[in-house]
């Protein structure tokens, strides 16, 4: 599913970094919520961690939506907005009164996903990054 979720991203990579966080070493990611079925068949995740900084945010301690993810023939079943909101009861738990996510600026079906949940759009942006030699 993360492969799915981050398609550009190398599946080593992606595999690396969660077996680091099943260790305790991915300091970024504090949380993974998975919505599972009845069978036991897992459905979706969300990844959450807890950030100093994100836009639009006025606090110093916010819960953040790192990764979501629902299989597609389990979207706009309720399954990801029983994710967010285990992830919202979280960051409430981790005393956060704030709660950050991301989309890329091309993807109108999370961006709208997001809206019905109750996020409201803080910014647009784009980065940019050289290589310094």
């Amino acid at each position: 599913m993360r492969q799915a979720l981050w398609p550009e991203e190398d599946t080593l990579s992606l595999a690396s970094e969660i077996k680091q966080f099943f260790a305790g070493k991915l300091p970024l990611l504090h949380e993974v919520l998975l919505a599972v079925d009845e069978r036991g068949r897992t459905l979706g995740f969300a990844e959450l961690s807890i950030r100093t900084y994100a836009e639009g945010c006025i606090t110093e301690h916010i819960a953040y939506l790192e990764g979501w993810y629902v299989l597609p023939d389990h979207r706009r079943l309720g399954v990801g907005g029983k994710l967010v909101a285990a992830a919202e009861q979280w960051g409430r738990a981790q005393g956060c009164t704030e709660f950050g996510s991301d989309a890329l600026l091309d993807n109108a079906v999370s961006a709208a996903a997001h809206r019905a949940l109750g996020f409201e759009e803080t910014a647009q942006i784009r980065c940019f990054r050289k290589l310094l030699s």
